[in-house]
């Protein structure tokens, strides 16, 4: 089971740990996103600290519209007390969790400042 809270902004936060290839680690506060359907978002600076081998890139439709394209990066997220292999856009903008990351679980929010978060593999 993963568990975070809400934000004062009312959003929904995790922290997660992250691993590079090369063994080092970060951790870091995403927003979980159910409006983004990939994995995760990092930013920049945290993809070269960790130094992620970069896989391509890939054209994204953004909420208001507009496409961009971003660079993909593997890592390896921590989760749910076991390492797993994702993929991660490198955006200069709020970490993000996304669906793609929640596949196979429930969410629950408390949607209220300092509320509860909770993510839990189905059975």
């Amino acid at each position: 089971m993963i568990e975070g809270s809400v934000s004062a902004a009312l959003e929904p936060i995790i922290s997660l740990t992250l691993r590079g290839p090369s063994g080092r680690t970060a951790r870091l506060d995403a927003v979980v996103d159910t409006g983004f359907n990939r994995h995760l978002i990092l930013p920049a600076a945290l993809v070269r600290e960790l130094e992620l081998p970069w896989t391509g890139r890939n054209l994204v439709t953004l909420a208001n519209g507009s496409a961009a394209t971003f660079d993909i990066y593997d890592v390896t997220v921590m989760w749910d007390g076991q390492p797993r292999d994702v993929d991660a856009y490198a955006v200069d903008a709020t970490p993000l969790a996304g669906m793609a990351l929640l596949e196979r679980h429930r969410l629950l929010v408390e949607v209220e400042e300092e509320g509860r978060v909770v993510i839990e593999a189905r059975a």
